[in-house]
């Protein structure tokens, strides 16, 4: 009979052995794989869960973003609908034109070109909107018996950047003929809308239907009367000639005056700009008020959201670490024991079989055969315990790990070279953990001499 044949018949006939002894091997690479498998899982997991919180956090920051952008943009339009009702904060003169004259008295005297306009209207400046041209001067007003000095000033009506297409006018124009009142003006001369007043100079005496009365507004234009630019410019012996060009700021300019005055000096020469100081700051301060408003809310939500994936991000490194924590006092634990119970078993199946030991000896099986026999019987053990533990182990802790059972989950799993190389070799290495555990329970029964191990039975 050939020493293999031996093998398989031992297998055969000792079946209890075979499978408690199976089922430990089976239990010790099923909790090594399961172990390895299930913080692959967590890996797998925690990647995966991130993943899907950062493109919800991405997500959310995008719409953050698009819903500030509109707010912004709403709230920066209404804004600028309130800062336009500051009205005109930058101002062209000619270059002779004594400031001090303007900020006591608020008169102008010196005179440019009316085409000057033309030209700024037809250039490529960029740093400011709605050009207005104007005269002023004094004039006195009658109604009835009624007398008023006040400020004459004559608009034509906003002339438009070609460049930029048409902009709603920040002033409407004042038709021939009518006439809009500051509100001190109204009230001193008693006049409604409709009546008539005359306007009076040395060689000029014109009537004017009064169109409009503004509301109060606490500064010059409270005693101002506004009629059309040729009529002012009559009246006060201007034909073409104009004191000033009114403008808005641009906010691409960024409030930044010399800009200003650079774009403009070179298409206007002879000219300077005065800004209206405390117009201009109040509308930059508004706009950087909608600005870091918006940047403030957009930067909370991104401090939000990261600290969120931030916690995620520990609570699932804990339990990562937890797991780990556990495997290694687990798997330590239950190969000792395999380890001992293969002893046992193997202790235990070489004394039950002293006297057919002695038979094998006797019928002329060498010592060597039949520590084969016995040894390949626990390497065939470890081979097929390996096989089912790695098996077992593995949908084991792919279950407690979460991860769904599928073939993208198992790639997944199998990208791990760790568990990818402890799956291959786990039946080559559980027939190598038997082999140790039981060389020596084999090699102490097998010193015995045959004719006692026959004289034992």
């Amino acid at each position: 009979m050939q020493t293999i044949d031996l093998v398989f018949r031992e297998l055969r006939f000792r079946r209890l052995s075979f499978s408690l002894t199976l089922l430990s091997v089976t239990v010790a690479v099923a909790v090594l794989v399961a172990a390895q498998a299930l913080m692959r899982s967590d890996e797998i997991q925690t990647k995966n869960l991130l993943d899907h919180k950062c493109e919800l956090f991405q997500k959310a920051i995008g719409e953050r973003e698009d819903q500030v952008a509109a707010a912004g943009r709403e709230l920066n339009d209404e804004i600028r609908r309130q800062m336009l009702g500051l009205g005109f904060n930058v101002l062209i003169v000619p270059e002779s034109q004594d400031l001090s004259e303007l900020h006591l008295s608020g008169a102008l005297s010196a005179t440019m070109p009316e085409s000057y306009v033309d030209d700024l209207a037809n250039s490529r400046i960029i740093s400011v909107n709605h050009l207005l041209p104007t005269v002023t001067g004094r004039i006195q007003i009658v109604h009835g018996d009624h007398r008023a000095q006040a400020i004459v000033q004559g608009t034509r009506g906003e002339v438009p950047i070609m460049h930029r297409g048409s902009k709603k006018p920040l002033l409407e124009a004042v038709p021939a003929g009518k006439a809009v009142l500051g509100s001190a003006l109204q009230q001193e001369l008693s006049c409604e809308v409709g009546e008539t007043i005359h306007l009076l100079d040395e060689n000029f005496d014109g009537q004017f239907e009064v169109a409009r009365v503004h509301s109060e507004r606490g500064s010059a234009d409270d005693v101002t009367v506004w009629i059309s630019l040729a009529e002012a410019q009559q009246l006060l012996g201007l034909e073409n000639l104009i004191h000033a060009i009114l403008a808005l700021e641009c906010e691409c300019a960024g409030d930044r005056i010399s800009q200003i005055r650079q774009e403009i000096t070179s298409v206007l020469p002879g000219t300077k700009v005065v800004e209206k100081y405390s117009k201009a700051l109040a509308r930059a301060e508004a706009r950087a008020k909608v600005k870091t408003s918006a940047e403030r809310a957009l930067q909370q939500e991104r401090d939000s959201g990261a600290a969120a994936l931030d916690a995620e991000k520990q609570m699932r490194w804990r339990i990562e670490q937890q797991h780990t924590a556990l495997a290694n006092i687990l798997v330590p634990c239950v190969m000792v024991a395999c380890a001992v119970w293969i002893i046992v078993m193997a202790l235990s199946n070489v004394r039950q079989r002293t006297a057919e030991i002695g038979i094998f000896s006797a019928i002329g099986l060498l010592t060597k055969q039949i520590f084969f026999v016995f040894l390949a019987r626990y390497a065939i053990i470890g081979l097929i315990g390996g096989l089912l533990g790695a098996l077992v182990g593995l949908v084991v802790g792919v279950t407690l790990g979460g991860t769904p059972v599928s073939i993208d989950s198992l790639r997944q799993l199998c990208d791990s070279k760790t568990l990818l190389t402890l799956l291959l070799t786990a039946p080559l290495g559980a027939a190598v953990f038997s082999i140790i555990s039981s060389w020596l329970p084999i090699m102490h029964g097998l010193r015995k001499d045959p004719a006692e191990m026959l004289n034992s039975e």
